[in-house]
């Protein structure tokens, strides 16, 4: 009787052990693959890259304007930065041309990843899905592009409409 009680035991620690890892793995997916911030290497965290302006809040966070996304001078010409709405939402704002100032949403239409700048294009890190300068959908799995952003240049600022 106790070889036998000794087996169930060992069944149930397992069981408890795999279950354990399982979720351990499930948290990571999902942290991974949008529930969380996406994967390192040109991912958003929540400090992401791109303008280091007064965080959100601040007092210098807002004009009456709207929030302060970018300095037009942190904007490359022919590039992007990633940046943060006055609500915590990843947004990314480029300068296709010189002077044409535009920002649009840097989550992914396709599964809901933060998308991030890489040169002259924004990229998806997890399934690949590449936008242009403009938000347009230029390749990978994304079935739209980019929601745009209503924004203005406001003393050198690029803010939210």
């Amino acid at each position: 009787m106790s070889r036998r009680h000794i087996h169930h035991a060992s069944v149930t620690r397992r069981k408890v052990l795999v279950g354990a890892g399982g979720a351990v793995v499930g948290v990571a997916l999902v942290t991974a693959c949008g529930g969380g911030s996406a994967p390192s290497g040109g991912s958003a965290t929540s400090k992401r890259p791109g303008y280091g302006g007064p965080a959100a809040g601040s007092p210098d966070a807002s004009s009456s304007a709207g929030t302060a996304l970018a300095t037009v001078a942190d904007v490359p010409v022919g590039g992007a930065v990633s940046a943060e709405a006055a609500d915590g939402r990843p947004v990314i704002v480029a300068q296709p041309t010189e002077g044409d100032i535009v920002a649009f949403s840097a989550i992914c239409t396709h599964k809901g990843c933060t998308v991030a700048p890489e040169g002259s294009r924004i990229a998806c890190p997890c399934h690949g899905s590449t936008y242009d300068l403009t938000g347009k959908n230029t390749g990978g799995p994304a079935p739209k592009p980019l929601p745009g952003l209503e924004v203005k240049v406001v003393d050198g600022e690029v803010v939210e409409s």
